[in-house]
């Protein structure tokens, strides 16, 4: 294995060259092994140094230690873009519920039920999710042709995982409009009259 290397402003190159030995066996990757190693190649020649002793395991790793960097990155993204989203979710319906804690109030006093009150935000909660969800996928399915260089064994229309997200995104919006709706509910009738 040679390496040329050209020195800037010099018609000069030199060439550094190194051996690479690859030995199969089943006992590789045992320490045991390294050291029988080691033996046989210093019993030819003591001066020969052993550099670089890896498992084929160590060597893939290594050549996917980017990859995997880049990856992990890209869950922490998507994480906290998922958490953005909830929590303006939450403050759109929050703010919904205290701007509407009269309507809230009059529909309690009337006898509505807790829980019709608080699907009537789920759902409102719920909408937005979908609004979002549907302009998220129109925009993913049209970005798929310039992402599909990028994929390796992934199909850029994979159902598995749009569906997967779509429904990861219902729930936490779900989840998001669910605790102002509860604490809606919880708003005493005479109490909210009285505020207005």
């Amino acid at each position: 294995m040679a390496d040329f290397f050209a020195v800037a402003g010099e018609d000069r190159t030199f060439v550094v060259r190194s051996l690479s030995y690859l030995i199969r066996s089943s006992r590789t990757g045992s320490s045991g092994f390294v050291n029988e190693l080691g033996q046989v190649v210093w019993s030819i020649n003591p001066n020969l140094p052993m550099a670089r002793v890896q498992t084929l395991q160590e060597i893939y790793d290594a050549s996917l230690a980017r990859t995997s960097f880049t990856l992990v990155m890209v869950v922490i993204a998507g994480g906290m873009a998922l958490l953005l989203a909830v929590a303006g979710i939450y403050g759109v319906i929050s703010y919904s519920v205290s701007q509407r804690a009269l309507e809230i109030g009059i529909r309690m006093a009337l006898g509505a039920q807790a829980q019709a009150v608080r699907r009537m935000f789920v759902v409102h909660g719920l909408s937005l999710a979908v609004i979002g969800i549907a302009i998220g996928l129109a925009a993913a399915f049209g970005i798929t042709r310039l992402m599909s260089s990028l994929l390796f064994d992934v199909s850029p229309f994979d159902p598995l995982t749009f569906a997967t997200v779509s429904l990861t995104l219902a729930a936490a919006a779900v989840l998001a409009s669910y605790v102002p709706a509860l604490r809606a509910t919880a708003v005493d009738p005479i109490e909210a009259l009285r505020a207005e």
